[in-house]
C-alpha cells in the first residue's frame, strides 16, 4: 500500500479529535466556569530513504542532506485554556466569581476537588455547598455563634508548607472547624504566628440572615440578635500549573503529579484572585474562534480525505497494467 493513504487516514483521524475538542467547546459555551480547550498536531515518524553525509575528508566533495519522508500526524497536545471567562451580574449573594487565579476547594466524603464555579448554595443543616452537593471549604469563624452541632477540634500546630495559609490576624479570628477537618498554621503578614485553625466545611446557623461575602472571602451575616457577625472565610487552592490539572466532569478538577502541589490560602493573598459576590464566571469559550477553527478543520479533513481518493486511483492504475 501507499505511504501517502496511511498519512490520509492518520489526518483524518486527528482532525476527528480536533473536531471532536471544538464540539465540546461550542457545547459548553454558557457552562458556568468552563475553559475551553485547543488540540495542537506534531507530525509523526520519518522514514529515511537515505542518511545525510558530511563533506569528504580531501574536500572534493560536499556534504549531503538526508532524504525522509514523512508518515503523517498525530496529535501532541489537548490543553486547556484557563483564562477568565466573561463576568455575568446575578445579585445574588452567593454567587462568586474569582478574579485572577485560584480554585474553590471542594469535597466529596473524602474525595478533594477544585472547581471555578462559584454558584453556591446551602442545604438543609446550613452547609455551603455546591449544585452538586459537594462541600465548599474554608474555615470557620466560631466566636459569638450558637450551637451548630459540631464539635470544635483540638488546635495543633503544623510545620508542612503544604497546609500554611498566610492571612491578616484580625481577619482571622477564632479559626476552627469540623471532625474531617485539616489543621492549617495561621501565619501573620509579619511572619509571626497568628494562631492555628482547622480547614473543613463552612456552615452557617440557619437563624443567620442577610448573607454576605467579601472579596476575601470573609462570610458575614446577620445573627438572631440582628448583631453582625463573621461566620467564616473561603478557601482558595492555586497550582503553579494550572494546565496540569485533571477533569473530571461537572466543572470539577483533580490534582495530579504535573500539576504541582496545591497552595492553600485566601482570596486575594499570595497569587490567589479575589471574589466577587453577585456575579458568576462564564465560559470562556469564543465562538468566532471556534467556527473559524471549524472550518479550518473541516478543509483539512476535507484534504486528507483526498489523498485518499488520488492514492486510491493510484492504486487503481497500478491494477490495471495487468490487462
Amino acid at each position: 500500500m501507499l505511504r501517502s493513504m496511511f498519512s490520509g487516514v492518520s489526518g483524518l483521524r486527528n482532525h476527528q479529535v480536533k473536531m471532536d475538542v471544538l464540539a465540546n467547546n461550542i457545547s459548553n459555551v454558557n457552562t458556568y466556569a468552563y475553559k475551553a480547550s485547543r488540540v495542537s498536531f506534531k507530525e509523526m515518524y520519518n522514514q529515511t530513504m537515505s542518511a545525510s553525509s558530511g563533506p569528504s575528508a580531501a574536500g572534493t566533495i560536499g556534504g549531503v542532506n538526508p532524504k525522509q519522508i514523512g508518515l503523517g500526524v498525530t496529535t501532541s497536545s489537548i490543553d486547556v485554556l484557563h483564562s477568565d471567562g466573561a463576568t455575568q451580574t446575578t445579585d445574588r449573594a452567593l454567587d462568586l466569581m474569582i478574579e485572577g487565579e485560584g480554585f474553590f476547594t471542594v469535597k466529596d466524603g473524602n474525595s478533594t476537588f477544585y472547581t471555578r464555579a462559584g454558584n453556591l448554595y446551602l442545604d438543609p443543616h446550613g452547609y455551603l455547598v455546591t449544585s452538586d452537593g459537594l462541600f465548599v471549604q474554608g474555615a470557620m469563624l466560631i466566636e459569638g455563634m450558637p450551637d451548630t452541632g459540631i464539635e470544635e477540634s483540638t488546635l495543633e500546630v503544623v510545620e508542612s508548607d503544604e497546609s500554611i495559609i498566610w492571612g491578616d490576624d484580625s481577619t482571622l479570628e477564632s479559626l476552627a472547624g469540623d471532625e474531617d477537618a485539616l489543621p492549617i498554621h495561621v501565619m501573620g503578614e509579619d511572619g509571626v504566628e497568628a494562631r492555628d485553625a482547622m480547614f473543613g466545611r463552612i456552615v452557617i446557623p440557619t437563624c443567620y440572615k442577610q448573607i454576605s461575602i467579601d472579596q476575601n472571602g470573609v462570610i458575614s451575616a446577620i445573627n438572631e440578635n440582628n448583631e453582625p457577625v463573621n461566620v467564616g472565610v473561603l478557601s482558595m487552592t492555586t497550582f503553579i500549573n494550572s494546565g496540569g490539572l485533571d477533569r473530571q466532569g461537572s466543572n470539577l478538577y483533580t490534582e495530579t503529579n504535573n500539576s504541582g502541589t496545591p497552595a492553600v490560602s485566601l482570596a486575594g493573598m499570595n497569587s490567589a484572585g479575589t471574589l466577587k459576590s453577585g456575579a458568576l464566571e462564564m465560559s470562556n469559550v469564543d465562538l468566532s474562534k471556534e467556527f473559524t477553527d471549524m472550518i479550518i478543520t473541516q478543509r483539512g479533513f476535507q484534504a486528507n480525505s483526498r489523498i485518499i481518493t488520488v492514492s486510491d486511483t493510484l492504486l487503481e492504475e497500478l491494477i490495471n497494467l495487468k490487462r
